[in-house]
């Protein structure tokens, strides 16, 4: 049987089929944005009950993240793929059909799993199926699923919500918002059977002949034994799981990778994310004017991501993080004013989508591909969980806590959003002091460098 003879396209879909994972993640998080108003009126949440409903998935996120590096690394990261498409087809139809907040917090935490599975083992695949020199810009399409999902989503929320009242959404309408969700997950399960499983993996776990299959349709014959070699020599040994992560050599890069995942979160990505809609309405606009102005966060998310994927693997991921985190600390600071001084409309979109734009360039893309990318091998499963559940845990802290800052009369939206300009702030000092460069590098040079010699850009 004949090989595909234009490699490229082939890497390419594989990589974008695996992307679909970051549509979901970003599905479900607009559909929270549309839904969380609507939910509130249905079940009559408090404050703190609506940064539950927000955050309910998330706290599903982080279990999922921090068993699925153990998992994909038993049974693969194809297997696990394709346990999380299938649980979140299950898991949007039963957020669409609860009678009660429990139940929908229950389909909610399912749904979470998925999610924070598929964010750990996505990034990985990628990686591990991407050449040296496509890894920026193939890693990347992950965050452009993230970023795909958010406005095509935020565009059905607004469809959705313009064909009723507000009774009728908070009825009817926030059920489709979320149930919708079963389609693409469905087609990702679909699509994930035509794909094979990580050449890396199979390497690992001596499939070596079933490697050096996928490495061929990947990257052709010659590349493929100069990669399997490298694979070899960087060896396939388990250092010992969760524990090891904490030694000599792989503190460092784990330290790294925790502390930039953090940082993407605290910068307030997902309270805008969540709760644009509500934020924009708080600012004086009208239901249709706040989800309206949702749709231009997310298209903006969206340009500049693509702006992002072409830059990568020529700026580096330093330089565009260092611009991103400055550009976040200047708009959010902006933004923190505006509601200061109760200025909105025009002024207070542009602010806004400043900081989606600055997050999109820099840090939404480069955090997962730089963790998809920094560890070694024999510890890339577990310390890519870890990465995650900081993600989450992160995330969870920011969008539970967001609405009870925002209504506080002694706080306000003002200096909730001062606040995530000095965590950007502080994000911009770190990525200075702290983060290597990896443009360029194969995986195999990136894992040998933390072992043997210093890596190139290293502080």
């Amino acid at each position: 049987m004949a090989l595909p003879i234009y490699r490229p396209a082939f890497v390419f879909f594989v990589a974008a089929v695996a992307a679909g994972g970051g549509f979901l993640f970003g599905y479900d998080t607009a559909v929270v944005n549309g839904a969380n108003t609507y939910l509130k009126a249905h079940f009559g949440l408090g404050s703190a009950q609506e940064g539950i409903a927000a955050a309910s998935a998330i706290l599903g996120c982080i279990p999922g993240a921090m068993f699925a590096g153990v998992l994909s690394e038993r049974w693969g990261r194809r297997k696990m793929l394709l346990a999380c498409a299938a649980l979140f087809a299950v898991s949007g139809l039963c957020s669409a059909i609860p009678t009660d907040f429990s139940q929908f917090l229950v389909a909610r935490l399912a749904n979470g799993v998925a999610i924070g599975a598929s964010s750990m083992i996505c990034p990985i695949y990628i990686a591990e199926i991407s050449p040296g020199n496509w890894r920026g810009r193939l890693g990347s399409l992950f965050q452009l699923g993230i970023v795909t999902g958010i406005f095509l989503t935020l565009f059905i929320n607004r469809v959705i919500q313009g064909r009723g009242d507000e009774a009728w959404n908070a009825a009817v309408g926030w059920r489709w918002m979320l149930g919708l969700e079963s389609a693409p997950g469905l087609l990702f399960l679909a699509f994930l059977f035509t794909v094979p499983e990580s050449p890396r993996w199979l390497a690992r776990k001596g499939q070596r002949d079933q490697a050096r299959t996928v490495l061929t349709r990947l990257t052709g014959p010659d590349q493929a034994d100069r990669d399997l070699a490298a694979i070899g020599e960087a060896g396939g040994r388990d250092h010992g799981g969760f524990a090891a992560l904490w030694a000599k050599p792989y503190l460092r890069p784990v330290a790294i990778a925790m502390a930039l995942m953090a940082f993407t979160q605290f910068s307030g990505i997902n309270a805008v994310m969540y709760y644009s809609t509500k934020i924009f309405r708080e600012a004086g606009a009208g239901a249709n004017a706040a989800f309206t102005a949702s749709v231009w966060v997310g298209l903006t998310n969206l340009v500049f991501t693509f702006v992002a994927m072409a830059l990568v693997d020529r700026a580096g991921r330093k330089p565009l993080l260092l611009l991103g985190a400055a550009m976040q600390s200047l708009a959010l600071g902006a933004v923190g004013t505006m509601f200061h001084m109760e200025q909105s409309g025009l002024p207070l979109l542009l602010a806004v989508i400043a900081f989606i734009a600055a997050f999109a360039l820099a840090m939404g893309p480069i955090g997962w591909l730089f963790c998809s990318e920094v560890f070694p091998s024999e510890v890339r499963s577990h310390a890519m969980s870890v990465a995650a559940l900081t993600v989450w845990t992160a995330n969870y802290l920011v969008t539970q806590t967001f609405p009870i800052l925002n209504d506080s009369p002694s706080i306000g939206p003002a200096k909730t959003f001062w606040l995530y300009a000095g965590a950007s702030a502080g994000a911009l000092w770190f990525v200075h002091a702290c983060l290597p460069e990896t443009k360029g590098l194969t995986l195999e040079e990136i894992g040998a460098h933390w072992t043997k010699r210093p890596l190139a850009g290293k502080p």
